[in-house]
């Protein structure tokens, strides 16, 4: 017999297309009966919204919250809201901590407070913390008040984290095991769980003061003589965090290395927690999609958000673009009268402009690349920079030199030529330092070195472009 199988990225956008169609269709619906005279119109009205619902919900109720995230991701505000009214209120929590900031606001404002308290109770207590300081305060209050105090401990303890240290995605569900036992102890220590927490791929050795020592993987205890002692088989070479350490570098980590799960120690290492692979895969998802929005100068913006709230978001580099702008304008108007003697650099100076913004672009990307894996260091700064400036002059004499014959052959102008190339190649140099420096210098003033590069260089190998092809042009052509 064939199996067919499908990409869970298809079937989720099956999904999300039969969500939508069924949504369309009760919009249709709704509204013919909404027009039509008859006897009980009322109830036929309710009962034709009902029926409509009831296929959409149990569409839902055979999804999973992630994938029930990713349909209200892609849905306008007022159809997220009929579906999220539809979810099943089990799913609630699992759903706002996979959805977006953004999106996650919107949720939580259609939420009454004793529904925000039943989402909540659905958590573990490493997800609480997620969730807990998005919640209005008052809710915040009850829902701490609703756990033990061992439970309020730990997400309270998690919350004093930042969202991009260790601490705030801390597990508290682990097992911990001493050295001085044999590895038949274990295993009937590990039969009395009903289920071991997840993703755990190795057991914690710790001594009496919960000090870590090593780690049992389970591969290693289930393929090992029963009458061993954990100490003799454990291995010690440990990957620890501390939960002030940086998250994303964390995940850098676990993807160096392999880790499914690796334990959280305090100053003392004493074992706090632990952070486990599906934390990590969050983390680089989610510093992925910030680094997109960065390079354009934006930050988390709902796909569907109020007109208001997107242009608040947005104006600010749009405002610096007026600016840049405007000088790349007055540069140009410097250079009024080479232009009106030779028409032809008018036509040209985009290409110019154009082929020094895409050098700066590449070279800001592995840069910002090379940022975010921590390969770059103050040691190897100056290799880079002389590596880059090479590329450049490479490309521009080459490329120069190409534009240079083409521009040579289009106005009859060997000299137009020279100074094509020439300014090709001085404008990619320049995007070349520009590329190098504007990450940096982003990241040594403590921002986001994506934060806003690609607007940054655009701007200045426009107007420096500009000021360089022209300025070329009224010194060797007028």
């Amino acid at each position: 017999m064939t199996v067919i199988s499908r990409k869970p990225q298809e079937s989720l956008q099956e999904s999300l297309q039969q969500v939508i169609r069924l949504l369309e269709r009760h919009k249709l619906v709704e509204g013919m009966v909404h027009k039509q005279e008859m006897a009980k119109h009322d109830l036929v009205e309710q009962l034709v919204h009902r029926q409509n619902l009831t296929e959409l919900q149990m569409k839902l109720a055979a999804l999973h919250p992630a994938d029930i995230a990713h349909i209200l991701e892609a849905l306008p505000p007022a159809d997220r809201l009929t579906i999220w009214g539809l979810v099943d209120a089990e799913d609630d929590g699992e759903i706002l901590l996979e959805v977006s900031d953004a999106v996650r606001e919107s949720l939580l404002a259609d939420m009454a407070p004793h529904e925000m308290v039943a989402a909540a109770g659905q958590l573990d207590t490493d997800e609480l913390a997620d969730l807990v300081p998005d919640l209005p305060q008052e809710v915040q209050s009850e829902v701490l008040g609703t756990l033990d105090a061992e439970d309020r401990a730990e997400v309270q303890s998690a919350m004093s984290y930042t969202d991009d240290q260790v601490g705030a995605l801390m597990d508290f569900e682990m097992v911990t095991i001493r050295a001085d036992v044999r590895l038949e102890v274990v295993l009937r220590y590990l039969r009395r769980f009903d289920e071991l927490p997840t993703h755990t791929d190795k057991l914690f050795v710790v001594d009496d003061e919960e000090i870590i020592k090593g780690v049992l993987p389970l591969n290693k205890l289930l393929v090992s003589d029963p009458e061993q002692y954990v100490g003799d088989v454990m291995a010690d070479d440990v990957v620890i965090f501390q939960p002030f350490d940086d998250a994303g570098e964390a995940a850098q980590a676990f993807e160096r290395y392999d880790l499914v799960s690796a334990p959280v120690v305090d100053s003392n290492h004493k074992v706090i927690g632990r952070i486990t692979v599906d934390q990590m895969v969050d983390v680089i998802r989610e510093e992925s999609e910030a680094e997109v929005l960065s390079l354009a100068g934006l930050k988390d913006e709902d796909l569907f958000s109020s007109v208001g709230k997107a242009v608040k978001n947005r104006w600010p580099w749009l405002a610096i673009n007026i600016c840049t702008a405007f000088v790349a304008s007055r540069v140009i108007g410097v250079f009024e009268d080479t232009i009106s003697h030779l028409v032809a650099l008018a036509a040209l100076m985009p290409i110019v402009s154009g082929i020094g913004g895409n050098t700066g672009t590449q070279t800001t990307t592995l840069i910002i690349r090379g940022l975010a894996l921590g390969q770059i260091t103050t040691s190897n700064t100056r290799m880079l920079l002389i590596k880059e400036l090479g590329i450049a002059v490479i490309n521009g004499l080459v490329w120069g030199g190409v534009l240079g014959v083409i521009a040579w052959a289009l106005y009859g102008k060997w000299d137009l030529g020279l100074v094509m190339t020439a300014a090709m190649m001085l404008n990619m140099l320049v995007a070349a330092l520009v590329g190098l420096f504007v990450p940096l210098t982003m990241q040594k003033l403590g921002r986001d070195p994506a934060y806003g590069s690609s607007v940054m260089i655009t701007a200045l190998t426009d107007s420096l472009g500009f000021f360089i092809f022209l300025g070329l042009a009224t010194v060797f052509l007028m």
